[in-house]
């Protein structure tokens, strides 16, 4: 489970790094966006990766061991990282369509605009 994890982590961080390097706006987007699920699944797996066990104690079963029990710390971390995630992809969407709408292309320039003049 952990190697699978972990192999997702790595594919979500290479494919986010690979599109924010693309020089076009809407692979931009996506890139952070693979970015900020890769780093959710980071998070969420620093809370111990258990399954079938509730995130907190239950004094009334006592048959289970306690350290199989998940950290409910990094969940809740996970769902503000997603809200506030949703948010900002939001925004670069809006920022990026006023761009495309005013410059009639995606492209991103990088060159020094002192040089062209």
């Amino acid at each position: 489970m952990e190697l699978i994890v972990a192999a997702t982590v790595g594919v979500l961080t290479s494919a986010g790094i690979y599109l924010i390097l693309r020089l076009r706006t809407f692979p931009v987007i996506l890139g952070m966006a693979m970015l900020s699920y890769a780093v959710n699944v980071f998070l969420f797996s620093t809370g111990r990766l258990a399954t079938g066990m509730p995130p907190v104690l239950d004094h009334h079963a006592k048959h289970v061991d306690p350290s199989l029990y998940t950290d409910p710390l990094p969940q809740a971390l996970v769902l503000t990282a997603i809200v506030i995630s949703f948010g900002m992809t939001a925004v670069l969407v809006l920022i990026s369509l006023g761009a495309f709408l005013e410059a009639k292309h995606d492209k991103i320039d990088i060159s020094d605009e002192e040089a062209d003049a």
